[in-house]
């Protein structure tokens, strides 16, 4: 194993782990080094479909594409996508492996612990260096003898630690000592650096806190990281949507429905960027009020949310919307929503054979046990007011279910091989359905839906946007990346790498 190895570990969730991995993935790589992503495992809903076909989280996507290289699954050989409050459906090595309650998760937790160590072997035989990032806390009491993510894999890597605090959560002087005092002498001894994230205001005024956390630790504050405004990098946890919503009133609005198992809402970043859009998430049947575009998303469990749509007074009011014209979208599981019937002959999402759907379009899907991942080309061959006859549009495939229909508008060709069918659209246009993630990334595509509902409201057409959502993020990883390496001791980074 030739790599050096850093790993970046958080005083809780959402503190900004995944964040400060991009960022110097990035740094890395714009410093001539070849480097890659790991995270042993991961939870998520919002996951990617890598070149070959398999299925990883989608923050370890994220970092890949800021590293310059293709995603794999050895940068993320566990997955675990939750099915219920309980459950979590178990991705390993890219596919779907078995079902589990979190007991029964531990007690295999040795084989998913082989798994991750033979991933991050195969990363280090390929790369310069890996970042490595951890999960949650480290100092969870009650989890440490499960411990695959965090310290253990520390140790087995021989990774220097990197503790990421949250100030702008309030009370990061709290959970840095308090994390330090909860770990072992031999796990303590391993966190190298502290690192400030999300910090406004005057630095002066925090620099009696740095004192404090050094004389306290004994480990230096290797940087305080200002909170970054707008960031354009895509979320993988939903918790990202809380109070979501472009700030602007604009001519095309479309509302993102939040279902509980809401998956891939990245779908939709490329219409933030529309400067004719006001995006907003709703959970609520009054928040559909003047929506012109309503939008069911992808979902982990697809029967239980049509069940929430139900029980929410949703699915009536999104069929009254769509009789008073506005236009009905469904990716994914929504597309499968969207149609008469969705049929679980195997148990496959739950313990329902049968469910009822909108009825917006005229589709039937039954749930298979085998899953569907792969990249995609999607060939129009039935052409609507926003698609043209033999146009390739670009995306991916993660899904359970086929749907069948008489009348599909692709032709889908699998970049790991193999041709099928997908879409379907409404006779005027107004309702269609596809399981092509990241069909909104096609710039003409996007633009032809937008000024068709324009048309309807009786604005003018735009031109497409010249701005390309995967050149902006790109842009965005360079952003980030200086931000973090001119509040950062890199020097004191390369030190801890031995570069």
């Amino acid at each position: 194993m030739g790599a050096r190895s850093l790993m970046v570990q958080g005083t809780g969730s959402y503190v900004g782990k995944s964040l400060m991995v991009t960022a110097l993935c990035r740094i890395f790589n714009q410093d001539g080094f070849r480097v890659a992503p790991f995270k042993a495992q991961n939870m998520s809903l919002n996951s990617c479909a890598t070149p070959d076909g398999r299925e990883i989280g989608r923050a370890q996507a994220v970092q890949a594409e800021a590293c310059g290289i293709a995603p794999t699954s050895d940068m993320n050989p566990i997955l675990l996508k939750p099915t219920g409050d309980a459950g979590c459906q178990v991705v390993l090595n890219g596919r779907p492996y078995t079902t589990l309650s979190a007991e029964k998760y531990y007690a295999l937790r040795e084989v998913f612990w082989k798994a991750a160590c033979e991933s991050l072997g195969r990363l280090k035989e390929t790369y310069d260096i890996v970042v490595i990032e951890g999960a949650g806390s480290p100092a969870e009491v009650n989890l440490r003898d499960k411990d695959i993510v965090n310290m253990r894999m520390a140790k087995y890597a021989g990774a220097p630690v990197l503790l990421v605090g949250d100030i702008d959560r309030g009370g990061v002087f709290a959970w840095i000592v308090g994390t330090l005092e909860l770990l072992p002498e031999d796990e303590r001894e391993l966190i190298r650096g502290i690192l400030i994230n999300k910090f406004r205001g005057d630095i002066s005024l925090l620099r009696p806190g740095l004192r404090f956390l050094e004389e306290r630790t004994g480990r230096p504050v290797v940087g305080v990281i200002p909170y970054i405004n707008d960031l354009r990098v895509q979320e993988e946890d939903s918790v990202a949507l809380d109070g979501f919503r472009v700030g602007r009133e604009a001519e095309v609005k479309v509302a993102v429905v939040r279902l509980p198992r809401i998956s891939n809402f990245t779908d939709f970043d490329p219409l933030i960027s529309e400067r004719d859009v006001s995006l907003r998430y709703i959970k609520s049947p009054e928040e559909l009020k003047d929506a012109d575009i309503i939008v069911i998303p992808g979902t982990k469990g697809t029967i239980y949310d049509l069940l929430f749509l139900r029980e929410t007074g949703l699915a009536e009011r999104i069929i009254e919307e769509r009789g008073r014209g506005a236009m009905v979208v469904g990716i994914c599981g929504g597309f499968q929503i969207l149609g008469k019937r969705i049929l679980d002959p195997y148990g496959v999402e739950s313990e329902l054979r049968t469910a009822y759907g909108l009825g917006l379009l005229d589709v039937v899907t039954v749930f298979a046990e085998n899953k569907a991942t792969y990249r995609a080309k999607a060939k129009v061959i039935k052409g609507t007011p926003y698609l043209e006859e033999g146009e390739v549009l670009e995306g991916y495939e993660i899904h359970m279910g086929q749907t069948e229909a008489e009348d599909y508008m692709f032709e889908l060709t699998r970049e790991s091989g193999g041709k099928t069918y997908d879409g379907v659209a409404s006779e005027d246009g107004m309702v269609f359905g596809t399981y092509l993630h990241g069909i909104f990334e096609n710039n003409a595509f996007r633009r032809r839906l937008l000024n068709f509902v324009r048309k309807k409201k009786g604005f003018p057409e735009l031109p497409p946007s010249n701005v390309d959502p995967i050149s902006e993020r790109q842009g965005e990883y360079d952003r980030i990346a200086d931000v973090v390496r001119g509040n950062i001791d890199m020097d004191f980074i390369y030190g801890l790498l031995g570069v």
